[in-house]
């Protein structure tokens, strides 16, 4: 199988339910968003239900810190990852829940003032949040 190195890299056994989620994640033409629950109810009608939320959550967050996902907090409570993983903003839909890409094309220069000693900036991304 195709995954089978990338849950390797990321520190996972390769499991069914794990390979399932690989699939769900990494089997797709477009890139997209979703919460840990998004995908866990995606997974579980494919699954009937075999998989546990721990084994996703856990799944997810290992891809993230291997770089294969990109995590996205909307707010302390809300937190959505991304298939996509280069450098590029957002819009985020109040109403609907939603986060929609706006490529670095659609957003002019970003001028960061403050400085922080030893630290360099590594990427910007913007977060506009949008409201009917």
């Amino acid at each position: 199988m195709k995954y089978i190195e990338k849950l390797r890299n990321s520190g996972l056994r390769p499991t069914k339910q794990r390979l399932k989620i690989c699939e769900v994640l990494f089997d797709t033409e477009k890139t997209f968003h979703f919460t840990i629950n998004d995908l866990s109810n995606k997974i579980k009608k494919q699954l009937n239900n075999k998989i546990s939320l721990a084994t996703i959550y856990n799944t997810v967050h290992a891809f993230e810190k291997k770089g294969y996902l990109k995590q996205i907090p909307i707010n302390s409570n809300q937190t959505y990852f991304d298939t996509n993983v280069s450098d590029h903003h957002h819009f985020y839909d109040l109403n609907e829940q939603k986060l929609i890409d706006l490529e670095n094309s659609d957003v002019g220069p970003i001028k960061i003032l403050k400085k922080i000693e030893g630290k360099k900036i590594k990427s910007v991304e913007v977060l506009v949040k949008l409201e009917d």
